[in-house]
């Protein structure tokens, strides 16, 4: 609102002139911190983690493998369908705009270790709060249900791209870079993206029966009865691509997503992680079944990482480095 303002002259106006300075140095403290964070981390578990297509052909020369440019290959193979490659002019691409799209690379530490690497347009990042998830378990331990979680394979690709957008290939593309390309499918990091992949698992979703709660859009309800007559609600927790699923018989529900998605294994299973975190269910003092939520095998797997690359650390076991 505050650059709408001040591109359509009305910063200086009594209404506006009172916050617009305010919001927006703001912003430009939010961007370079951002900036900064990203280009500051190098390295994840104690591996190097690349920013470019260049940086995955060094480290991979380095480490003597082909870790990373596999994880690229095998974006490329689930995300080159969304780009159709185009022979006109470029200026006849009338009411398209240019887009540049970058490599996001993460290390997925329920996977062994597996490099990721995932093709993104230049846009927005978000965050989410795990109350919803804590809440959710919660319920899951007191009523005894069961929980699959399942991800959902490229998921912004299962919906058509709503902008009219095209790209330049790049080096991931192989013999195609360097064609003009338009963006057919909706592809990660477009403004429109979310809510086109978002608009398809919610059709779903409401022909499951299921609807949102007023307090987390991202939590679904749906009025269910143990064989016993023990009446709850069925809940469907979503994360863009992650999905949960809370229920005395979760697998129907399962089913019923992957008719629609292809999921990753094509399968669902018990939760290990979610969201970046280990869940593990556990009794209490009392014998009462309990979810966790820990960052231990982060930790753990950080430590052991980095004592490989660097040897054992120089102090004993219970004692704090200085």
């Amino acid at each position: 609102m505050a650059e709408y303002a001040t591109d359509n002259g009305l910063a200086l106006k009594p209404v506006f002139r009172w916050w617009i300075p305010h919001v927006l140095k703001k912003r430009d403290r939010i961007i370079a911190k951002t900036k900064l964070s990203y280009w500051a981390k190098t390295h994840k578990y104690g591996f190097e983690v690349p920013k470019d297509y260049n940086d995955c052909v060094r480290i991979d020369r380095e480490n003597g493998d082909t870790l990373w440019q596999d994880g690229v290959r095998k974006e490329m193979k689930t995300v080159r369908p969304a780009f159709e490659e185009y022979e006109g002019d470029i200026k006849d691409l009338i009411g398209y705009q240019k887009i540049d799209v970058q490599f996001v690379f993460d290390i997925k530490l329920g996977e062994d270790f597996r490099r990721k690497a995932r093709l993104v347009a230049l846009g927005n990042r978000t965050t989410t709060s795990r109350d919803s998830v804590r809440i959710a378990l919660t319920i899951a331990a007191l009523n005894d249900l069961d929980i699959l979680v399942c991800d959902i394979e490229g998921a912004y690709l299962t919906a058509k791209c709503r902008e009219k957008v095209f790209i330049e290939a790049g080096a991931a593309f192989g013999s195609e870079a360097g064609k003009i390309m338009t963006v057919k499918m909706a592809l990660c990091g477009l403004k429109s993206s979310g809510a086109a992949f978002r608009s398809k698992l919610t059709g779903v979703l409401h022909d499951l029966g299921c609807r949102p709660t007023c307090a987390d859009p991202d939590v679904w309800l749906k009025a269910a009865v143990k064989p016993c007559g023990f009446e709850y609600y069925e809940m469907v927790l979503c994360y863009v691509d992650d999905v949960m699923v809370i229920s005395h018989k979760p697998q129907g529900t399962i089913e019923g997503i992957q008719s629609v998605f292809k999921l990753k294994g094509d399968k669902a299973g018990p939760p290990d992680m979610y969201l970046g975190v280990t869940l593990e269910k556990k009794k209490n003092a009392q014998g009462t079944d309990c979810w966790t939520m820990s960052p231990e095998k982060y930790v753990k797997a950080a430590v052991e990482n980095v004592e490989k690359k660097i040897g054992t650390l120089p102090y004993s076991k219970g004692q704090c480095p200085t």
